[in-house]
């Protein structure tokens, strides 16, 4: 909850006038507790996940020619039943373990020091917090998920993310309740290095969840605007992994190659590569 009784109160604290977006900002969450405003977490989640796979869900279905040759694995084509079954599987994750999950990590947010006072963050301050939590997001799941294709891992966890070996954008958050805990350490680990707004924190949580999305859509169509990211994987390097399923040692990068390329785990990647490229 904001310290200050009105918009006056806040511009003699800080010092200057609030800006369009300091205003809204005080106008939603002067009476609103911190608590509530780190629940809206799941509503986001939930709005990301429900309306970002829409477009390749209707391209699955409806098989537009074209677009048909971006598809990875053409052979295999959902039906709207699977495509529903597997958004009410998610939603049902999301309500029964997301939710008590949010309400519960509270006391941890308090503790690194996610804030909602003004001044809001500026641009840059964004921008360069989204760079790191990306960057050691993508290298602690690295080994989660090295270690989630471990014997014990796979058998007893991430067996149930693989029942899609062929990806689609709502099987992206397809995972066991204990792959959620295991996984929310990474996506949390960033932001509690280096805390920040809580309106930082939410929109790193959704930018993950579309980073996910799209890496697990099933096609890899030439216009996306991730292909302008340095190392960045994307969804055919993803969905080789889901390919090969349980055995695959390949691969796990949720977001970079790089961490494939130093510790030599793409090589049957750039082996399917090259045997494509061949035939």
């Amino acid at each position: 909850m904001l310290p200050y009784d009105s918009l006056e109160g806040a511009e003699l604290a800080l010092g200057r006038n609030l800006t369009v977006a300091e205003r809204l900002w005080f106008n939603y969450s002067a009476h609103k507790s911190d608590y509530i405003l780190y629940t809206h977490n799941w509503l986001f989640l939930f709005l990301v996940f429900s309306l970002v796979p829409l477009p390749w869900a209707l391209v699955e279905l409806y098989w537009f020619d074209a677009v048909n040759r971006f598809k990875l694995q053409p052979r295999v084509k959902r039906s709207f039943r699977e495509l529903f079954k597997c958004y009410k599987d998610v939603l049902h994750q999301l309500i029964f373990v997301v939710v008590p999950l949010i309400v519960v990590s509270f006391p941890a947010l308090e503790w690194v020091g996610i804030r909602t006072s003004l001044p809001l963050p500026t641009k840059w301050e964004v921008i360069s917090q989204l760079i790191v939590y990306f960057l050691v997001e993508d290298y602690t799941n690295y080994w989660t998920h090295r270690f989630l294709h471990s014997e014990w891992g796979y058998e007893k966890i991430h067996y149930m993310h693989h029942e899609y070996n062929a990806p689609i954008g709502f099987a992206a958050p397809y995972v066991h309740w204990a792959e959620i805990l295991v996984l929310g350490i990474p996506t949390f680990l960033g932001p509690a290095m280096v805390p920040c707004h809580m309106t930082t924190l939410w929109l790193w949580s959704s930018l993950r969840q579309v980073e996910a999305i799209e890496t697990h859509s099933g096609y890899n169509f030439p216009w996306s605007p991730t292909k302008l990211i340095p190392f960045y994987g994307g969804p055919e390097y993803h969905d080789f992994h889901h390919f090969v399923g349980g055995q695959c040692q390949s691969n796990f990068a949720s977001i970079f190659t790089y961490c494939d390329y130093l510790y030599g785990t793409n090589k049957g990647y750039r082996r399917h590569k090259q045997a494509v490229k061949k035939a």
